[in-house]
Order: structure tokens, then C-alpha cells, then sequence
């Protein structure tokens, strides 16, 4: 699989199989993409791996855990203007449409996003923390990082998801990953093998047309 074939192939998978991630492939992944550039070979991004073996205990500890008043960081701006509102809420209409929720089912959509924190169903998974010393600028390192991550999963047959849902849970991850204070959880990847036969997995996300976001002066 070349660069092209894994950028064309990449997409949020929201239903996973229950086939497990040997963990020496996520070793192998996340070495690899710890090739990722980074500002000053800062090299920010802070990983701890649920593995398929530990993956129960993850969920039942997450099960058990307090719910969490405010998220981690503002996900989405307080005012996200258009067209960025526009292209956010068409991605979850589409979402939706595929899974057969109407907009009054309100349980029902409840009920997927819930889904986020079983990883969607994912066997294997990992979070990635930056240091609260860090800037915007280590930010966008961990997302070349994450970026370089899902590629690199693509080329070896697997597919993901980055959950930036998981700033809604960081309290009971962290506890459970044991990491310090100071470190401050960005996302959450879950990682499997998609599930052929499920409709939501077949979503495919608008892209603006190159002259909306593109000049040449």
C-alpha cells in the first residue's frame, strides 16, 4: 500500500470486529510513528496502550469511575462560525442517516455517542497525553504524530478512530493509565478491524473544494 492508497483508505471507523491487535504490532506502530516531525525534536506526545488482554479491565474500571462535570479542553470553539459549524453538523446528519437515527431520537444518538468509551467496540486502544507545559505548537506536533499513527495502521490492514470524546472521561483514563498531573489527555485511538457489514462504516466525510481554502497570491 503506498501513501495515496492509505490517505484514500483512512477513515473514522465507528464499528469494529472483535478480532484482536497482537501487541507487538501496536509496538511496532508506535515506534514507526514516533517518527512523526516534531518542533525542536520535542517529541511531546505521552502514549499509554490498552492492549486487547487489558481492554475488560479498561472498560469495567471506566464502568465503575465518577462522571466527569467538564471536559479535559474545550473540544470545539464556545462560536464555531461557518462554514466550519456547517461542515460539523452535515458529517453527524450523514452519521446519523446511516445508522437510521432521526434528529428526535434523542436516546438513541445518546446511546452511540456512548459508544466512545468502548472504544467502538474497537479490541485494542491507546491514549495520547501532552505535558500542560506545552503550547498550540506541541499540539499540532501530537497531531502529526496521530496522523502518521493512522497511515501507518492502514499499510498494516488495521483501521482507527481519534476520539477526541475521551477529554469528556480524562479523570477515570488517567487513573487508570496511573500518569501524573501534569500531563493533560488530548485523545483517545481506538484501534481494530472495521466491521465490512456495518452501514456506519461506510460514511465518507465532504472535503471543500480545493478554491475554497486554497490561494495562490
Amino acid at each position: 500500500m503506498n501513501v495515496s492508497q492509505a490517505v484514500e483508505s483512512r477513515s473514522s471507523i465507528r464499528r469494529f470486529t472483535d478480532q484482536p491487535v497482537p501487541t507487538e504490532v501496536l509496538r511496532t506502530l508506535l515506534e514507526k510513528s514516533a517518527r512523526a516531525p516534531s518542533g525542536g525534536n520535542v517529541q511531546p506526545w505521552r502514549v499509554a496502550v490498552i492492549t486487547t488482554e487489558r481492554m475488560p479491565v479498561f472498560l469495567e474500571h471506566l464502568a465503575q469511575a465518577p462522571a466527569q462535570k467538564a471536559p479535559e479542553y474545550q473540544i470545539y470553539p464556545a462560536d464555531l462560525k461557518s462554514p466550519y459549524r456547517d461542515s460539523r453538523f452535515k458529517v453527524g446528519e450523514d452519521m446519523y442517516a446511516l445508522l437510521g437515527i432521526p434528529r428526535e431520537d434523542k436516546s438513541a444518538r445518546f446511546a452511540h455517542l456512548a459508544r466512545n468509551y468502548a472504544f467502538f467496540g474497537a479490541p485494542a486502544g491507546f491514549f495520547c497525553f501532552v505535558d500542560k507545559c506545552m503550547g498550540p505548537p506541541q499540539w499540532s506536533d501530537l497531531g502529526m504524530f496521530l496522523q502518521t499513527f493512522m497511515l501507518l495502521a492502514r499499510e498494516a490492514g488495521l483501521d482507527t478512530c481519534a476520539q477526541e470524546a475521551w477529554a469528556m472521561r480524562s479523570e477515570a483514563v488517567k487513573s487508570f493509565a496511573g500518569v501524573g498531573e501534569e500531563l493533560m489527555l488530548f485523545c483517545g485511538m481506538a484501534v481494530g478491524y472495521r466491521d465490512e457489514t456495518a452501514p456506519v462504516n461506510t460514511l465518507v466525510s465532504d472535503r471543500e473544494p480545493l478554491d475554497v481554502w486554497v490561494t495562490f497570491p
